[in-house]
Formats: structure tokens, sequence, C-alpha cells
């Protein structure tokens, strides 16, 4: 399937016009990157879909269509997420992290929050404040990969078995992923369409005012799909709130997707992190979360609970493996998925020497970004339109099984890795002095950009003011 093919499928399922396809411009083709998936083809359709999308809500809010432009070298690029702060690189991963040899095959281990590492360490009978990677190493050579795998699950802990596709592919989870879409776009809290709330306030365009100018957006997410969805937003004009808690930590990739968006604090545990962040809903129209389903209900911020007190909100909700089968509820995050669901035995297998490697980015959370600011924007035009209060819902094991849908890039593992220089900005941040790729839809009147620099958990007030 070639990539003006894929996008014109995913703006088929947004029930956005056929028409404004023809201003999009695609170029190039895999393999860009060394992998045997079409890894490129995946940054390139989402970006694309996401920019068009911000675009056709523009045109809906009365300003011509403009053409939009996306090379899959650099969408590809831009979905490494590399960056470095005053010219040092941040190693993404914690020294537990990564793949251990078990018994019978292997897991990985995602340890890059304290809490997950500890935990994951107790769980193999080791003391997290002496031991080291050979003593982890070495006790996960007693455990059988599955049932680490299960035992860590069951203690809301971070790690998967690795699994070839057959073998993803007999678990009742993988047959509940299947047979979900890869995204749904939904309208919620209506009975009838005489009950539908009205088209959200959304003023024309200004000349030369980006096409999500005067939107705006709460982004409750951390890693890293939903802050690279609340990033792209914000580079098609939207005013994008990232909230933060000020118990939780980050990942170093903050620094890069938190560019163009406000930072603030509010501890939702707390009844004044609640009302804070109440008072927002109600200037909002986007509410962004990524709490594992039910999480974010419980703090009285579920679709139907904003839909009622900020009618006709879109709402997007991300979650690790879907909302439907066994393992809905289970803790995930792109370096787990690829090894639970094949996709690192699958390239070790292309590699032909069966060593199992991951794929050259963290392309479903970065694709699953950008389908969240795809749907945003789809959502939005179809409330403008349509009036009522919306509901999509992506996650990343949807985008793992589309991710596989597309095919394989015969010989694409023999790819040289692309040059990051051509594609980088540099610009002033609250982190330090930030170098990170720029972003790679080029529109043609109204360019992607972000004004606000990135800044730290709390930097700004809880206000749109």
């Amino acid at each position: 399937m070639n990539v003006p093919d894929i996008l014109g499928k995913l703006w088929a399922d947004a029930g956005l016009p056929a028409e404004a396809l023809a201003f999009a411009h695609l170029a190039g083709a895999d393999p860009v990157f060394p992998s045997s998936f079409a890894v490129g083809a995946a940054a390139q359709s989402t970006i694309a879909a996401a920019a068009l999308a911000a675009c056709e809500l523009g045109h809906q809010r009365g300003a011509p269509r403009q053409q939009v432009a996306v090379d899959m070298t650099h969408a590809a690029v831009e979905c490494t997420g590399w960056f470095s702060i005053d010219d040092v690189t941040p190693d993404p991963w914690d020294a537990f992290s990564g793949l251990y040899r078990c018994a019978d095959g292997h897991v990985r281990v995602h340890a890059n929050f304290a809490h997950h590492r500890n935990g994951a360490l107790t769980l193999l009978g080791l003391d997290p404040a002496t031991a080291q990677r050979s003593d982890a190493e070495a006790a996960l050579l007693k455990w059988r990969a599955l049932d680490f795998e299960e035992a860590a699950g069951q203690r809301g802990l971070v790690v998967a078995a690795l699994r070839s596709f057959d073998e993803w592919d007999a678990t009742p989870h993988a047959q509940a992923v299947a047979r979900q879409p890869l995204f749904t776009i939904e309208r919620v809290g209506d009975n009838a369409p005489s009950d539908a709330a009205p088209p959200m306030d959304l003023p024309p365009l200004r000349e030369g005012q980006r096409p999500l100018g005067g939107v705006r957006v709460l982004d409750l997410t951390r890693v890293l799909a939903g802050p690279v969805g609340g990033k792209a937003l914000a580079a098609y004009g939207a005013q994008v709130m990232l909230v933060n808690s000020p118990t939780l930590p980050n990942i170093s990739a903050i620094a890069d997707t938190s560019r163009g968006k406000l930072s603030v604090h509010a501890d939702l545990r707390t009844d004044a992190g609640r009302a804070a962040l109440q008072r927002v809903v109600g200037g909002a129209h986007v509410f962004v979360q990524g709490y594992r389903p039910g999480g974010i209900e419980a703090l009285g911020f579920g679709v139907s609970d904003l839909a009622k007190q900020r009618p006709g909100i879109v709402c997007v909700s991300l979650s690790a493996y879907g909302t439907q089968g066994p393992w809905a509820e289970r803790r995930g995050f792109d370096s787990l998925l690829q090894t639970a669901m094949g996709f690192n035995h699958a390239e070790g297998e292309a590699a032909g020497d069966g060593k199992p490697r991951p794929m050259p980015m963290q392309i479903l959370d970065e694709a699953t970004g950008y389908l969240i600011a795809f749907g945003t924007a789809a959502a939005l035009w179809r409330q403008q339109r349509e009036g009522g209060s919306w509901h999509v819902q992506v996650s990343l094991a949807q985008t793992a099984q589309w991710l596989r849908s597309l095919g394989r890039v015969v010989g694409g593992l023999s790819a040289p890795r692309p040059e990051l220089a051509p594609f980088l900005e540099t610009s002033e941040s609250g982190f330090g002095l930030l170098r990170a790729v720029r972003h790679s839809a080029q529109l043609s009147r109204t360019p992607a950009l972000w004004r606000k620099p990135s800044m730290p958990p709390g930097s700004h007030s809880v206000s749109w003011s």
C-alpha cells in the first residue's frame, strides 16, 4: 500500500471530505531507516493526516485550503524524537531497561521510572539500592519469560515477554486488538440529535493565523504519544496546556515534547488540584488524557463528566493495549509492545541472525501521537458542522496492528540511517539550549512552528489568560 492510499484510508475513516486530499504532497519511499517495517510510511502518513486535518478545520473556519507537504525522510527523523540540551544528548534508557534472557526465552523490562525499576528488582528478590544489571540478568535466568511477565503485570509493573507474530496472534488479547479499528471518533452524551451540544465558539481565522488558532487543548499525558500529539497541535496554532502532577516523574523527552505549550502543575489527588483543572476545563475545546482505562473517571474527569461541564468538548483517550481484551488495563510503553506483539522477533528474523532487535525509533508512540492530533482536528471539524460532544480513542496496540498491516520492506534493514543535521533547529528553552527536529509538515501559507519555548512543569499558572 502506498502512502497516498494509506492517507486516503485514514481520511475516509475519519469522515473528512475527499477533495482535501488533493492538497497533500508526499515525497519519498521506504526504506528511509534500517527496518523491515514501513516506519517511514507510518511516520509520513500520520503526520500528513494531522497537518491536513488541522488545515481542513481552518478551512471550515473560513480560511482557504493550503498545500501540506511532508517528506518521508524528514517525517521519520522527526519520529526519532532526537534532541540535545546544551549540546548533551540524554540517554533515554535507564541502566536496567532492556531485553533479558530467561530460562526459556526473553523479556523486556521498562525501568525508566524508579517505581517500575524498584518493583521489578524486588520481584527478582534483589535490593534496589545495591543491585547491578548483572544481578538482574542472573536472576531472570531462573524465570520462565511468560511467568515473569504475568507476575510483573499483576503488580502493575511494565514487562513484556518476547513473542513471534504467531505467538502473539494466538493470545486472547491479540484477538481483541484485531477486532478494533485503528482509531474511533464517536459522538457522546446525546440521547437524540436534538440534545446535541451546539458547535463550539471557534471564531473565523484571521489572515495569517495558523489553522488551530484559538483552539484550547488540555494535555494530561506524560509518555510519549500524548505529548507528541499535543506538540503537533501546538505547531498548528492551538493553545496547549500541559498538566503535570507535582508528585510524578517525567522523562527527559519532556524538553522536546513541551515545545509550544504552557506547562502547569495540578495535583488531581487534592481538592485544590481538581478545582484548578475544572476551571480551565470550562474554557477548553479539547481534553487529552493518557490515564489507564477508568483512571481519569475516578478523578471526576470522565468523558460524560466533561461533556456535561463543557458541552461540545472533544475528549481524546490514549491507552497502551486498547479498551477491550484481558490486557486493557495493563500498563505499557512502545518498547514493550514491540516486544510482546512480535516486532522485535520479526526484525531479528529479517536480519537473518534471529537476534531480537527494536525498530529504529519508537514509531508506535510517535505515530499514535500524530493520530491523536489527527483525531482531535477531525473531531473538531465534525463538531463545528454537527455539534455534539466527541470522543476519540487510540492505543499503541491498535497502531502496532495497523503498522503490521502496511506490510514489510524487503531489504529494509540494509538502509543507512539518514543524517539528522539537515532537519534540526535550535531554540532557547527552560531546560537549556534545545536542539531538536523541526516539524516535518510544511504548510504553504501558515507555517507550522512553536512560538512558546519548552518549559519545565509548573512554569505557568493554571489559567488560559
